[in-house]
């Protein structure tokens, strides 16, 4: 099964405690060269506002930045919030990236608007703006296929073909079958609803100029080390950073796995941090190749996002090494 499947990355521009916004983002683009070299099939980038650990707000230029830095890899956005642009907008951005780096760019759209209240201000949106995700995302395909009943064509994108991707999150799955388009769902520690969601999809799929059959990509965080131990330290800055967001409301930078495991943490942050680092795919080689045939099977995927965010960054590329070597492998 792991042979057959595509292997791809989700980066989130992970700020780290000591370091700046503009460091994170250049580690995102220096990331993208070294999985280039390692086969990985496509690296993306995603969007957030106002968040404090997360520097990568605007995927498009970013995304720009990673395919101008790389030859062969697939570039693309994990995802860009529909909800949050307007389509004519989101369609020119894509049209423009296709058109410089033609066959490389994929155009992944999720369904979210800003975290809280003040972001979704900021952007001009509130919460029911993404019950109108399905119209904006037939909005948004019109453009490229010219076919918008305002007369307005969209430059450059009309004509070009971006492979779409729906982020399945809630109604997702049955957005992507509805308009017959590629499905990217997660995350690795909820199998169950993840099942479901790939059940729903396919059953419901429609054929597409987009995407003659169902296509699932699932998405997670995936660590690989040495050592299981090694490898669940990986998990522990972000395990950490989710905690302290669900008890304080806000996201912090990454922290060193060492000074998190000195904390004194409150019962609650407790239960939140062993929560967080629970489910994901992590171990040796041998074990993490193990856990994603099991996988494989249940799903029937065929790629894998690994969306893994940690502190070291050294040992992050470490652990993309080594997912390569168990997908080469088998």
């Amino acid at each position: 099964m792991i042979a057959a499947t595509r292997f791809s990355v989700l980066d989130r521009s992970r700020t780290r405690e000591g370091h700046s916004g503009a460091e994170a983002l250049r580690d995102t683009v220096r990331l993208a060269q070294e999985l280039e070299g390692l086969g990985y099939h496509r690296f993306w980038v995603s969007e957030h506002h106002g968040v404090p650990g997360v520097a990568g707000s605007a995927p498009t230029v970013l995304a720009a930045a990673v395919a101008g830095a790389t030859s062969t890899i697939r570039v693309g956005t994990g995802g860009v919030m529909l909800p949050n642009h307007q389509p004519l907008v989101v369609a020119e951005q894509f049209g423009v990236l296709e058109s410089l780096f033609p066959g490389r760019i994929d155009m992944g759209l999720g369904r979210s608007v800003g975290f809280t209240d003040g972001v979704r201000r900021a952007l001009g949106r509130d919460k029911g703006d993404a019950e109108d995700f399905g119209a904006q995302l037939e909005e948004l395909l019109g453009w490229f296929r010219g076919t918008s009943p305002t007369g307005v064509h969209a430059r450059p994108a009309e004509g070009l073909t971006v492979p779409p991707f729906v982020l399945a999150m809630g109604e997702g799955a049955a957005v992507a079958a509805r308009a017959g388009l590629p499905m990217v769902i997660g995350d690795l520690r909820g199998r169950e609803k993840m099942q479901r969601g790939i059940d729903h999809y396919r059953t419901h799929f429609r054929p597409s100029p987009w995407a003659s059959e169902p296509y699932v990509v699932i998405s997670g965080s995936i660590a690989v080390a040495a050592t299981p131990e090694e490898a669940r330290r990986l998990l522990v800055p972000e395990a950490w950073s989710m905690a302290y967001s669900r008890t304080h409301g806000t996201f912090p930078p990454l922290p060193p796995a060492e000074r998190v495991e000195a904390l004194a943490m409150t019962a609650k942050e407790r239960g939140f941090y062993e929560s967080g680092l629970a489910g994901h795919l992590a171990g040796t080689e041998e074990q993490v190749a193990h856990e994603l045939e099991t996988v494989l099977k249940e799903t029937g995927a065929q790629e894998v996002l690994v969306t893994t965010s940690t502190y070291d960054r050294a040992a992050l590329l470490d652990s993309y090494r080594r997912l390569a070597r168990i997908a080469c492998r088998w």
